[in-house]
């Protein structure tokens, strides 16, 4: 059985390029902004506010995707493909509701839709690189290799 992300970890002090056995992949965008040092590494180079600012970030994580498989660091691919996704979601949902709040504070109610053109742009923008990267080969043959290692509870070295 496959393990879900590990929530528990104390990823603070946890270098995880040192320790990728302990990395579990989870689901979507989970533990984007805990694994270190991939965090610190693409935080500073995320920006979704403009298409602009979504190309030139979007360029960069996807670069430092393919810098991460030239090395055989699949925790380091799969970490921009969850920037890569998460700049894809924040920027379809800046566009989808104003201010970026999908819920009121008040009730919980669903805000109205209004749909801005340029973060509709900024999404498309970095659905394109995340695209590219979840659908990679040697991205897949790694996951799938990650997961029957470390994942399935056996050791395979």
């Amino acid at each position: 059985m496959l393990r879900s992300f590990d929530y528990t970890l104390d990823y603070a002090h946890l270098d995880l390029r040192k320790h990728p056995e302990l990395y579990r992949i989870g689901r979507g965008e989970q533990g984007v902004l805990l694994v270190e040092p991939y965090k610190s590494e693409m935080l500073p180079h995320w920006r979704f506010k403009t298409p602009e600012l979504a190309r030139a970030s979007s360029d960069k994580i996807y670069a430092m995707f393919l810098g991460y498989k030239a090395a055989g660091d699949f925790v380091g691919m799969d970490m921009a493909r969850k920037f890569l996704q998460m700049g894809y979601t924040r920027a379809r949902r800046y566009a989808n509701h104003p201010g970026g709040r999908k819920y009121s504070k008040e009730d919980g109610t669903v805000l109205p839709y209004g749909l801005d053109p340029l973060k509709a742009e900024a999404a498309a923008i970095f659905k394109a690189k995340w695209n590219l990267a979840k659908s990679d080969e040697d991205y897949l043959r790694m996951k799938r290799e990650h997961q029957a290692r470390w994942e399935s509870g056996h050791d395979t070295k």
